[in-house]
């Protein structure tokens, strides 16, 4: 065979393209309207351009041993061009995915939550909850209000990221929530109606993140969103008595 007529060792654009077409079409066989389906290609290729860029940039790179000062100089120079240039590529396709400028004031205005944003903090939250406590018995519809009012309080670019952010507070805090859980959550004496409704629930991690974090920020979100200031209250009160 004449190497000319072997395939291609790489995805050319017209078959990512193709790719990305195709799962648009999907998804959309399944419900899921094709600008939600776009934003989730944009994270997931932007997230791996930041991997990508995070693995190159690592520690331990050195030059091409026995070639002299001079070449390893070179050789190191243009690794970090090389590294610098796909580090901009990762941040412009994160933007061009939530739609915001870098340089945009995370204590600014914030716009509405969308439907994808609250959609990817559900999946994020529920394992977590779940390692912790048992199924919600919390009327989904509230818990959908309870995480549109947790996300008002973060900038795009953060919700993006906000499954990593969670997964760190749940490992920092493991211990404690187990706790807290035990004492308040469904498992416990505590009934399902009351200021500690809210255990019952896998949003009440993220409400707690967000509590420990942005506490003004959430109060506010809160209030505009009309939900029971017990309830805040009371997961206040659980986590202080959980210490």
């Amino acid at each position: 065979m004449n190497p000319a007529d072997e395939e291609p060792q790489q995805l050319d654009p017209v078959s990512l393209h193709n790719a990305r077409t195709t799962l648009v079409q999907l998804l959309a066989r399944s419900g899921v309207p094709s600008d939600a389906a776009e934003e989730l290609i944009g994270l997931v290729g932007a997230g791996v351009l930041a991997a990508a860029h995070r693995e190159i940039a690592g520690p331990g790179r050195t030059a091409p041993g026995g070639k002299g000062e001079l070449y390893a100089s070179g050789w190191l120079d243009g690794a970090r061009a090389v590294t610098d240039e796909l580090g901009d590529i990762a941040e412009r396709a994160l933007r061009q995915a939530v739609g915001a400028d870098p340089a945009d004031d995370p204590s600014g205005p914030r716009p509405p939550v969308g439907r994808m944003e609250a959609e990817r903090a559900k999946v994020a939250v529920t394992p977590l909850y779940l390692s912790f406590s048992t199924v919600s018995d919390l009327d989904p519809e509230v818990s959908e209000q309870v995480l549109t009012a947790v996300l008002g309080t973060l900038s795009p670019r953060q919700r993006a990221a906000y499954a990593g952010r969670l997964t760190r507070f749940a490992a920092d805090h493991r211990l404690r929530l187990a706790r807290l859980y035990a004492e308040f959550g469904p498992g416990s004496a505590i009934a399902l109606h009351g200021r500690y409704s809210l255990l019952h629930s896998p949003t009440s991690l993220a409400v707690l993140e967000r509590l420990v974090t942005a506490p003004s920020a959430l109060r506010e979100e809160w209030d505009a969103a009309e939900l029971p200031p017990a309830w805040l209250d009371g997961l206040s009160a659980s986590w202080a008595a959980s210490a």
